[in-house]
């Protein structure tokens, strides 16, 4: 057994019983000692911080009771997400179920092969007890096909056994929820930053390279730990990794993140050099490491002030996703992990994603922050059209900021970064709306005024090209080579014609129109079956293949199925639009190369 010094009873106790793996349910217990006397009021989150949408997770709690003395007491539902009982006078306990099946990093997923949760998925919090201690008791599968499961969590421990089950606890509420866990037979891969015990833990079918994940991870996060003195002091960080088939995707925690990979990211023994897959995985790993800073200690103060419920509103995302979303991939360059160059196609690679979104052209990225509770993460047919994204423009804005800074302002981003951990991070501050903004005036000796009005509040385009070419990179936007054609270094020529649909994986379906396209003038809707383009048949395969051999500015009969009827249209492509980027290093006189090599060593 292994424990911690022993403290005092907890008000508030909960008891997690991995009860019916096989039917995909939690049990949970929670044990208030001191019940309010007018009735103990209960709520579960609507939503959980760092993930930008209400997902009403009382939706999946099930067969809800309470007893106290044990004697069943009334509940009274008073909204969506709260509940309450009767006045009692000792302790009471409130007995629920929670159907887990959802396996992103956001809710919680059982079944025989892994366990997962996230407080907010499991835990009711008394009214009342949100700054008390909690303490939850993990018990043992008792499921035999379940007997050889670990538990990997940073949550503090009580006491626990050698396999992790046992007590922890949490010195308030956010604590509580902000540790999640992951319970089966995983693969644990150790490492050390700083002298800080680190882990890459591996749930899901794989064998992967595990000195290269250690070497690459410790090199990473020991870059983004530099880049801010070494702060904060952690006891230990867990990367908790969800390996799938197909799937991509994290979430910040202020001790650990919850990921979620497909196995082709993963390096295998023999790997010659990162393939473009592991180079996802590692940013995506460097991504949610740096929240440590950007997120989970430097606070948006409308986000950290919200109790859960209901929307939290901001315009700054692109401060917090978007600005990390530039260091991201810039600490795998600091930790050399790739070359100058290949960090310059991924910036071009993105710049692309951003200038083929008409929605560019339409929202403001303060707009996109705002409206992001109904837009970003409830995508639709239109969200091409209609919307921007705070972490891929963001990010955009996070670039050209840092070259702003350093040309004219005699700063830089990363001094901007630490001036935010000193001002508000490393105490705890919430940083006011609009807080980066005025502090990079205050670093700068430029006037931002102009800029942080055309990156933010305008759709204007920004100035990339001109912001590079002061540092020896040559920005340039062509046609794409072909489908597969993202942006960055590439070779080959450019298609002859462009339809402006994209179609959904693996089908003939179109996925969105748009605007402005040819498919759009040609009445193509989102959903049609393609059937033929010029009377051959069109798949999913074919289609770009099909349109490659068509010339701009003709008529050509295309036809759809729509509504199980045959419709007949008129496609007329037009030359493919100038949409993607290549950045490029040049030769340059002196000045313009101690820029470049004080901002990416190139």
């Amino acid at each position: 057994m292994s424990a911690h010094s022993r403290a005092p009873e907890c008000p508030v106790r909960y008891t997690v019983r991995i009860a019916q793996p096989r039917e995909h349910l939690f049990e949970v217990v929670c044990c208030v000692e001191r019940p309010d006397p007018q009735g103990q009021i209960f709520r579960l989150p609507s939503w959980l911080r760092g993930s930008y949408l209400v997902r009403d997770f009382a939706k999946h709690v099930v067969d809800v009771s309470a007893i106290s003395g044990g004697a069943p007491v009334a509940l009274e539902r008073l909204d969506k997400r709260s509940l309450r009982c009767a006045p009692v006078a000792g302790a009471l306990e409130l007995r629920y179920r929670v159907f887990a099946f959802d396996a992103s990093v956001r809710k919680a997923w059982l079944d025989l092969s892994r366990g997962f949760f996230n407080g907010s998925s499991l835990f009711y919090c008394p009214a009342g007890c949100e700054n008390t201690a909690f303490e939850v008791d993990l018990l043992r599968p008792e499921d035999p096909a379940c007997r050889n499961w670990r538990v990997a969590t940073t949550l503090p421990t009580v006491q626990v056994d050698a396999d992790g089950f046992g007590r922890y606890r949490a010195d308030d509420y956010e604590a509580l929820i902000d540790h999640p866990v992951e319970l089966g037979e995983f693969r644990r891969i150790d490492f050390e930053v700083d002298g800080i015990p680190h882990a890459l833990v591996l749930a899901g079918r794989c064998d992967p390279d595990h000195a290269r994940l250690a070497h690459d991870l410790t090199r990473i996060c020991t870059a983004a730990r530099a880049l801010f003195g070494g702060e904060p002091p952690l006891e230990r960080y867990l990367f908790l990794t969800n390996v799938v088939g197909n799937g991509y995707g994290g979430l910040e925690h202020r001790s650990s993140t919850a990921l979620i990979c497909s196995r082709k990211d993963l390096p295998r023994v023999g790997d010659e050099k990162p393939s473009k897959d592991y180079r996802g995985f590692l940013g995506l790993c460097s991504h949610e490491y740096f929240h440590l800073w950007n997120v989970k200690r430097i606070r948006a103060q409308r986000l950290a002030e919200s109790d859960l419920g209901a929307e939290a509103y901001t315009r700054d995302l692109w401060h917090y996703e978007g600005i990390t979303s530039y260091y991201d991939d810039l600490l795998l360059l600091r930790a050399g992990i790739i070359d100058a160059s290949t960090w310059l196609d991924l910036v071009a690679e993105n710049a692309t994603r951003v200038e083929r979104a008409p929605g560019a052209r339409v929202q403001t990225l303060a707009d996109a922050s705002f409206e992001a509770w109904i837009k970003y993460y409830q995508p639709d047919e239109n969200t091409p059209n209609a919307t921007v994204s705070y972490y891929a423009k963001g990010a955009l804005v996070a670039l050209c900021l840092d070259l702003l800074l350093r040309r004219d302002g005699g700063s830089s981003l990363d001094a901007l970064m630490r001036a935010a951990w000193q001002r508000w991070g490393r105490d705890g501050v919430p940083v006011p709306e609009g807080g980066l903004e005025a502090l990079a005036q205050e670093l700068s000796a430029a006037d931002l005024g102009h800029f942080f009005d055309l990156a933010l509040r305008s759709t204007e385009p920004l100035p990339l090209a001109e912001l590079l070419a002061d540092f020896g990179v040559k920005a340039e936007r062509r046609a794409a080579y072909g489908a597969h054609d993202g942006g960055g270094r590439a070779s080959g020529s450019a298609v002859r014609a462009w339809a402006g649909l994209t179609l959904r994986a693996g089908e003939a379906r179109v996925a969105h129109v748009l605007s402005g396209s040819p498919a759009a003038r040609a009445g193509v809707h989102p959903g049609d079956q393609l059937v033929a383009l010029d009377g051959q048949r069109v798949s999913a395969a074919r289609w770009h293949e099909l349109l490659a051999g068509c010339e701009p500015d003709v008529p050509y009969a295309l036809h759809v199925f729509r509504d199980e009827l045959l419709i007949a249209l008129t496609l007329t492509p037009s030359p493919p639009p100038l949409d993607t980027w290549t950045l490029s290093l040049t030769d340059a006189d002196a000045a313009t190369r101690a820029r470049r090599l004080a901002w990416i060593g190139a």
